[in-house]
């Protein structure tokens, strides 16, 4: 599958392809979200008193799978922001 990016990775991620939202439990694919405001947004959210730290994480390994591991889930499917896109790269049916 061709990478689709059209938002370059955050400097302070760019070894990683997915950011978790720890706010909501929702991790999106860098490499294949369209609009750059979502992962700005999370960004600037630094610090969140509730949270005790940042509002952003990363997964070790940089995986789906470990980002669900950890009880998140997919941003509408691969983080593309389109519906009907199946989170391990495979067109829904």
């Amino acid at each position: 599958m061709a990478n689709v990016c059209s938002v370059k990775r955050p400097t302070k991620f760019e070894e990683f392809r997915f950011i978790g939202d720890r706010r909501t439990q929702v991790v999106y694919d860098v490499d294949n979200i369209e609009d750059e405001s979502i992962i700005n947004e999370l960004l600037a959210a630094e610090w969140v008193p509730e949270l005790g730290g940042p509002a952003y994480t990363c997964f070790a390994p940089d995986t789906l799978f470990e980002a669900r591991n950890r009880g998140y889930q997919p941003y509408r499917g691969n983080g593309s922001g389109k519906a009907g896109v199946d989170p391990d790269g495979d067109a829904a049916a």
